[in-house]
């Protein structure tokens, strides 16, 4: 066996309620061997070679936090394309763009400094509440009605092109695939919306989209972004969408590198692998589990789309609707074959996360795991709603009897509650966004995530239990729904035991408990004790991966 390390801290905080402290860490092979004190180590110490590590002894360690829904991979290849986005890119070089005017502006100095009248701009970074409503084919064209334009919104639901990007990519006014954009007279507004639209609208540039160097670049950033956060293990919820073996060659490639200081657990996306594979998609994503697995890269899970997205006001509503009476778009699948396409997962034991943004989305992925219920009957499937932005209560304890869980995307509460609420929601359901207190009051389990890099939201676990305990508005000073608060142990445990448990990996991250990777988030401060106010400014020194130290370059965040 190879030789013991001991960590010594100023405070361990264990997030095992039976052992919730100590000042002292074991690890031996990349696990946990004890966790207490240098006393009640001695066991362990006096049998075999050790060395102490003071390097924390001033500080306080927890479990590597996880950020369990993100898409690094995917973003790593847009975040090098021109950028329009209201807050600073996460590629760390380009600065917000503000207002509509400004991202007209900025366009057009691109456009000015292209020599090649014929070569097309693509950006990514629009949004539509941030930027004065959603772009068309005749707002760009005041950019330019000879170069093509291409522009991926932020929450990448959306694609706008000019009139010249549609002559390019073929599209006219007769062609008809789900989520077209049209004018009012039915011409083609250069606006393609959700998967299978903007799947054509990305079609004829996927290798430019996702150039190996260029994702691989923007990989290594946002993984430095998730390790400045003490993020230790990601999730990312959607793989294959962009070509499956290529894809999780890179993976291999760059997370295998022992540089790269992140866990990932790859979840398929399902219309990607069925619409790449065909018939043989559901045998492929089963076997996937078993025979690619790594303990720093793995796959888990199968996923499904219901509806689009909050930000980019595309998600699905019941009554009454959007501000203007109109609603948003489903998933690829319609929702009466919803269960039909999950069943092969579900009989085989797959756990199934569905994206659900809207109220009325969530009637439907509901209604699929009853019915999935009423054909198989299934104890612990953890059945995972992803995003679950706008809900009722009623909806939370449906949820709970069915036995599902809830992966929430709470930084939206913060960023773009207040915003919302004008821009299309109302103040009902844009308050009482990413109900929390009712699916702790119902005894669900849930955690919180990013969708990093497609939100305009940061990667930082504190920061999204600083949201769920105070539900702060972006004024800083009104609470949205109070009443769907939650306690800070629960925003902790949301970010660590709970997102562990929703990726089935309890058993191996999410708390420091003897036998579980030694995966670790190093904190200035206690997060337990530090004003609420306060708990998303600690500064975090870095993290541990399997008992490797991995300091930041610069503190904060």
């Amino acid at each position: 066996m190879s030789e013991i390390t001991v960590f010594t801290a100023k405070k361990i905080l264990t997030m095992d309620p039976g052992r919730p402290t100590g000042t002292a860490i074991a690890v031996r092979d990349g696990r946990i061997l004890s966790v207490g004190t240098l006393e009640t180590l001695q066991p362990w110490l006096k049998r075999y070679p050790h060395v102490i590590d003071d390097t924390f002894a001033d500080k306080i360690i927890m479990p590597g936090l996880i950020d369990p829904h993100t898409h690094l991979h995917w973003a790593g290849g847009v975040v090098g394309l021109e950028y329009l986005g209201p807050i600073d890119s996460p590629n760390g070089r380009d600065k917000a763009v503000h207002g509509m005017e400004g991202v007209l502006t900025r366009l057009k100095e691109v456009h000015e400094s292209l020599e090649d009248p014929t070569q097309p701009i693509f950006a990514w970074g629009f949004d539509p509440a941030f930027q004065g409503g959603h772009l068309t084919s005749e707002i760009l064209d005041t950019v330019s009605a000879e170069r093509p334009i291409w522009i991926l919104a932020y929450a990448i639901h959306y694609c706008y092109v000019n009139t010249p990007m549609l002559k390019l990519l073929g599209a006219t006014d007769q062609l008809n695939i789900h989520g077209l954009g049209r004018y009012p007279d039915g011409r083609l507004n250069g606006q393609f919306i959700e998967l299978e639209a903007t799947r054509f609208a990305m079609a004829p540039f996927h290798a430019e989209m996702n150039r190996p160097d260029r994702a691989e670049r923007g990989m290594r950033i946002l993984a430095e972004t998730a390790k400045k956060a003490g993020v230790t293990t990601v999730g990312d919820i959607g793989f294959g969408l962009q070509g499956f073996e290529s894809s999780y060659a890179e993976h291999e490639r760059i997370i295998l590198d022992d540089a790269y200081p992140l866990r990932t657990v790859l979840t398929p996306a399902e219309s990607g692998v069925r619409n790449e594979m065909g018939a043989v998609a559901v045998e492929f994503i089963s076997k996937l589990k078993g025979e690619r697995f790594n303990e720093k890269l793995r796959f888990h899970g199968v996923k499904f789309w219901a509806d689009g997205s909050y930000q980019a006001m595309s998600l699905r509503l019941k009554y009454p609707f959007y501000l203007d009476g109109g609603n948003g778009l489903r998933g690829e699948d319609e929702w009466d074959t919803l269960a039909d396409k999950m069943m092969p997962y579900w009989e085989r034991g797959i756990q199934i996360h569905v994206h659900a943004n809207g109220d009325e989305a969530l009637d439907a992925v509901l209604d699929a795991l009853e019915e999935l219920q009423r054909r198989l009957p299934r104890f612990d499937h953890r059945y995972t709603v992803e995003h679950y932005m706008i809900s009722t209560p009623a909806q939370a304890r449906r949820l709970k009897a069915l036995g599902g869980v809830a992966s929430v995307l709470i930084y939206y509460l913060h960023t773009r509650g207040q915003l919302q609420n004008e821009a299309g929601l109302g103040p009902d359901r844009s308050e009482a966004s990413a109900r929390l207190g009712s699916l702790a009051r119902e005894g669900v389990p849930f955690t919180l995530h990013s969708d990093h890099a497609f939100a305009v939201a940061p990667l930082h676990p504190l920061t999204a239990a600083w949201i769920a305990v105070t539900r702060l508005g972006r004024d800083g000073k009104t609470v949205l729904a109070p009443g769907e608060r939650i306690d800070r142990n629960l925003a902790l445990r949301a970010i660590t035991v709970e997102a562990a448990y929703i990726l089935r990996m309890e058993n191996e991250i999410g708390s420091i408990e003897v036998g579980k990777l030694a995966d670790f988030a190093i904190l200035d401060e206690d997060p337990t004790e530090v004003p609420i106010e306060r708990l998303k400014e600690i500064n975090i020194w870095g993290t541990v991966l399997s008992g490797v130290k991995q300091p930041v370059t610069r503190g904060g965040k």
